[in-house]
């Protein structure tokens, strides 16, 4: 096991003692921001809190982010809320130290779609205040665009899992989610006409999502 983990394991055992039910990493090892982690116990105080914030600047110089904590119970009861964000948590988990910790536990395809369609039509809304907040300054608005990439692929990727095929039909191709990229490219002389097209992409993308309202229970 990486020391960093088992390292991040003992301290919190220390805090939390068996309390601690699970300890988990799951995502991209590479992320810049640092490995993530999920903490699962069996319940969580501002003591607790208190007793971790020591440790944060460690583990952060170590490479790790700071550990996501949650109780069990809080975990189960907001798989509705947070349908991608576990989802992505269920399906790229590697257990660290205690019992398994996503046994039984299922992401609603009602739910994730219906969080897809938010995603999908609050990146929309983003886009259309970036323009305006950017007065139509040129460099702002290509930087605005590149910044906006990360988010249109994570969509992108959330959209396919579930129907695939789904960006493409409306136009977000992969070719089209690298020009918007490299928005922020200086050598752009007029970044607007891109913007308008990726405004119209993603409102056609909306669009589809929204069919989707009418094949799924309780949308």
């Amino acid at each position: 096991m990486d020391p960093r983990l088992s390292a991040l394991a003992r301290d919190l055992q220390r805090i939390f003692g068996a309390r601690l039910q699970s300890l988990v990493t799951y995502g991209d090892p590479a992320d810049p921001d640092g490995v993530h982690t999920l903490a699962l116990v069996e319940r969580l105080s501002f003591e607790d809190l208190t007793a971790c914030a020591p440790h944060v600047s460690g583990w952060q110089r170590a490479g790790l982010a700071v550990p996501l904590l949650l109780s069990r119970d809080e975990f189960v009861r907001t798989l509705d809320v947070f349908p991608i964000e576990y989802g992505y948590i269920i399906a790229t988990h590697a257990l660290i130290s205690g019992d398994a910790p996503f046994t039984g536990m299922t992401i609603r395809d009602a739910d994730l779609r219906r969080a897809c369609e938010l995603q999908t039509k609050s990146h929309l809304i983003h886009l259309r205040e970036g323009y305006l907040e950017s007065s139509g300054q040129t460099g702002r608005i290509g930087g605005m665009m590149a910044a906006s990439a990360p988010a249109l692929r994570a969509l992108v990727r959330n959209l396919d899992r579930l129907e695939p095929g789904t960006a493409e039909r409306a136009g977000m191709t992969p070719a089209f989610i690298d020009e918007i990229a490299a928005a922020g490219d200086t050598t752009i002389a007029d970044p607007s006409a891109l913007l308008s097209r990726y405004i119209d992409t993603v409102g056609r993308l909306w669009e589809e999502v929204d069919t989707w309202r009418g094949d799924t229970d309780g949308l």
